[in-house]
Formats: C-alpha cells, sequence, structure tokens
C-alpha cells in the first residue's frame, strides 16, 4: 500500500496547486480555500472521493443559505455564527452530510469576515467548493490496480488454511491437541488486509459491479470462524481409532485440493462416503470410545459446513471460475 500513500501526496500537492491558480484565475478570493478543500478531497477510492463531493457541496448550499438568513436578521458577528452552527450541525446529521460540516463553515467565515451575503460572495464560495472538489475528483480518476495484490493474498490465506487442515489431520493421527495458535493470528491478519484490498478496489470502479473479490474474502472470513470452532475439538480428542484415521485422511484430502478454483462439490460427495461408512460399522463398545466417535461426528459437520459455504460461493461465480 506503500505506493497509494506516494500517490496520494502527489495528488494533494499537484491538486492543491492546481486549485489555487485556477481560483485565482476566475478572479475568486480566499483563493487557498480551494486548495484546502482539493487536500481534503483527495481520498484512497474513486467512489469515496466522488461521495464526499457532492456531500460537500450539498452542505455549502444549506450553510450558505442559512447563514444568508441569520446575517441578514442578526447581523455579522460571532453570536450569529454560534447561532448558524446550532442549526447546521443537526440538519447536517439529519441529511448525513456531515463530512461537509468543517470546509462548509470555513466558507460561512468569509460571509462573516467581509460581513456581506452578496451574490458575489455567495457566487465566490459556491465556485471555491466546485474548482476544490472538482480538482479532487478529476486527481482520483486514475487509480492503481490492485487485482496482483489481492491475488497474492488469496494464495496467502488458502495456503494458511491449508497449513491449518494439514496441523488437523496430523494431530488426528497422533492423538495431539497442538493445533498452533500463530497460524490462526496470521490468518486473521491477512484475512483483514485481503478484505480492505477487497472494497478499495470495489470503490475503486463507479460503474461496473466488482463485488468478487469481497464475497470471497467474506467467505473466507466465515470458514476461518468453522476452523476456529473446529480447533476446540482437540481438546476433547484423545483416543485413536479406526474412524479417527479415516477422518485424517480425508481432512488431508480437504487440504491438497483446497484453492479459489476448487467447486467442493466432489469434497462434499467424498464427505458423504465417510459418513456412509461410519453409519455401517460396529457401534462403540466404550463409553470412551462413543465419545471420540460423536466428537468426530462434530468435527465432520463443521468441515461440511466448509465445504457448503465454498460450494455456494463457487455457484455464484460460475462464470468467473
Amino acid at each position: 500500500m506503500k505506493r497509494f500513500v506516494g500517490l496520494r501526496i502527489l495528488k494533494t500537492a499537484i491538486g492543491a496547486s492546481l486549485a489555487i491558480v485556477i481560483a485565482e484565475y476566475l478572479g475568486l478570493r480566499y483563493a487557498a480555500a480551494a486548495g484546502i478543500i482539493t487536500i481534503l478531497s483527495i481520498q484512497n477510492t474513486k467512489k469515496t472521493s466522488i461521495k464526499l463531493a457532492f456531500q460537500r457541496i450539498e452542505s455549502t448550499i444549506l450553510a450558505l443559505l442559512i447563514s444568508s438568513i441569520l446575517f441578514l436578521i442578526f447581523g455579522f458577528n460571532p453570536f450569529t455564527f454560534g447561532v448558524y452552527l446550532v442549526i447546521f450541525i443537526p440538519l447536517t446529521v439529519i441529511l448525513k452530510i456531515t463530512d461537509g460540516i468543517v470546509v462548509s463553515s470555513v466558507l460561512v467565515t468569509h460571509l462573516l469576515a467581509v460581513k456581506s451575503i452578496s451574490m458575489f460572495w455567495i457566487k465566490n464560495e459556491l465556485l471555491l467548493m466546485a474548482v476544490g472538489a472538482g480538482i479532487g475528483i478529476i486527481l482520483n480518476i486514475y487509480m492503481p490496480k490492485i487485482e496482483n495484490e489481492i491475488k497474492e493474498t488469496q494464495q496467502n490465506i488458502e495456503e494458511c488454511m491449508r497449513k491449518i487442515l494439514f496441523q488437523m489431520a496430523e494431530s488426528l493421527r497422533n492423538q495431539s491437541i497442538d493445533i498452533e495458535e500463530k497460524l490462526f493470528n496470521e490468518l486473521e491478519k491477512i484475512l483483514k488486509c485481503g478484505t480492505n484490498r477487497a472494497y478499495t478496489h470495489l470503490n475503486n470502479y463507479i460503474i461496473n459491479d466488482v463485488k468478487y473479490y469481497v464475497q470471497y474474502m467474506e467467505m473466507r472470513t466465515l470458514q476461518y470462524e468453522i476452523l476456529k470452532y473446529m480447533r476446540s475439538h482437540f481438546t476433547k480428542f484423545y483416543m485413536t481409532f479406526e474412524q479417527t484415521e479415516i477422518v485424517a485422511a480425508f481432512t488431508e484430502k480437504v487440504a491438497l485440493d483446497f484453492g479459489e478454483y476448487n467447486t467442493a462439490e466432489e469434497l462434499l460427495n467424498e464427505l458423504n462416503e465417510v459418513i456412509n461408512i461410519f453409519k455401517v460399522q460396529e457401534l462403540p463398545k466404550t463409553r470412551e470410545e462413543f465419545e471420540n466417535r460423536a466428537m468426530l461426528f462434530q468435527f465432520l459437520n463443521d468441515m461440511e459446513a466448509l465445504l457448503k459455504l465454498k460450494k455456494n460461493f463457487t455457484k455464484n461465480y460460475k462464470h468467473i471460475l
């Protein structure tokens, strides 16, 4: 993400300077305000930039309307400006345009300073906002693509999940309850990073619907929660039976086939076969064996939920996968 930071700094510097130059060329007073508005308008995504620009334009119109009426009635003084804020701020909350409070209020202070609400000054403030917000939108048209970074994150997520599943298979075989906490911490960190990147990618497209990566990350996050629940069973596995080896082998199979383009349909079919094998086997003879098999069944139920998440996700994106 370092290139985003560097690009945003460059855009901010160029945009602020350009906005001031344009404002001065148009003969606007307080031209530096256009530069400040541009600084506040440069965002990390196109959608955010456009959304904020429209919010600030709306809030500026509202602010100029309210302040003009109040200045006309009560005069140009700090008390009137305070009354304006008491009225203006709650209205922006109701209208959901709170991002424009500061910028709009700064423009209102220009009217207070010159003690005028003439059309010249109203036009001046509106143009300052239009220039500043407009330059911000124009500069945010270009955003570097981050699909390669997202795909790399996907690979890291899948590799981490494979490691967890392999470790579960090994623990089943060795009667171990030691499933490394650091693997889950690493996976959680990667998922958060991937989700942020996916939403950044989504918000850089105005027209196209590119929700695939966002929904992919949501699917993997749900699978991560299931994996955490599956790990909890390992505090209770304490005996190795034939069924335990079958579950371990299947878990290993899931790990080997784990990936973005696997539909999980074949794995679900194999899971049903494993469950059917259990059904025809001899019933447990001891309490320990019964408890162990019950826990294995619960483990397999969780595995089924894990695989169904992937199957449902794949069904929605057959045209991509």
